[in-house]
């Protein structure tokens, strides 16, 4: 056991309630649009929008950081104040950052395999996300820890990017520490849906949402790197 997680009693298990299958149902909803969306961009200008931010790799980090914190904000907002227009527009703010971004890293494959990539990474994300959750609802502790580590992760992650812009070697560094903020907030997120049951279905919908596309454009970039060693 971590020393790091704080003992407490969790009376949630298995099987799921309703409200946590609102859950996964309502950020799978969201994630499966985020994979056509970037299907669709792929063949349109959006996709060279990437070349021109990661030209210095520090830029593009920190914009679309900027428009997926922005879009969550103006999205919780939204929820939380009962207008639905602002909870839109937050989504699509979302939902463009993370189709865009992925339409960049896809624009890499041929046209003709990039269903098969996209559908390869679908079903690894599936099955990370699958093994943090079981890892979650397993034990009966409180994973809160794991929001502070993974903020701690996305700011070394971005220290390492600024570093890397000038000395490339340190940018895989960077990568692994956002990938691992991702994975982090997913077992973050995935724990308050188990423990705060009174909270809003659709605030925890988005921030599950956030942390699986989050995972998602990083195995994208891993399995792009792999079948082009092939």
């Amino acid at each position: 056991m971590s020393s790091y997680e704080t003992s407490t009693a969790s009376e949630q298990g298995w099987p799921l309630s309703s409200r946590e299958w609102s859950v996964v149902g309502g950020s799978s909803a969201l994630m499966a649009i985020n994979v056509l969306l970037m299907y669709v961009f792929v063949v349109t200008p959006l996709a060279g929008v990437n070349n021109y931010l990661f030209a210095y790799p520090i830029i593009g980090v920190l914009v679309y950081g900027a428009a997926i914190t922005g879009g969550e904000i103006v999205a919780e907002r939204g929820v939380e104040g009962g207008d639905m227009g602002i909870a839109f527009v937050g989504m699509v703010i979302l939902q463009l950052a993370f189709g865009i971004f992925g339409a960049g890293v896809l624009s890499f494959a041929p046209r003709d395999q990039q269903l098969y990539i996209l559908g390869v990474t679908a079903v690894v994300t599936g099955l990370l996300t699958a093994l943090i959750a079981t890892y979650v609802y397993a034990r009966s502790k409180t994973f809160e820890s794991w929001g502070t580590f993974a903020n701690y992760a996305f700011i070394g992650g971005v220290v390492a990017i600024l570093i890397g812009t000038f000395f490339e070697p340190v940018l895989i560094v960077g990568f692994v520490l956002i990938f691992l903020g991702f994975m982090l907030r997913l077992g973050w997120e995935i724990w308050r849906v188990r423990d705060q049951r009174n909270a809003s279905v659709a605030l925890q919908t988005i921030g599950v949402y956030i942390a699986v596309a989050g995972v998602f454009v990083h195995v994208l970039q891993i399995v792009m790197r792999v079948l082009a060693r092939r």
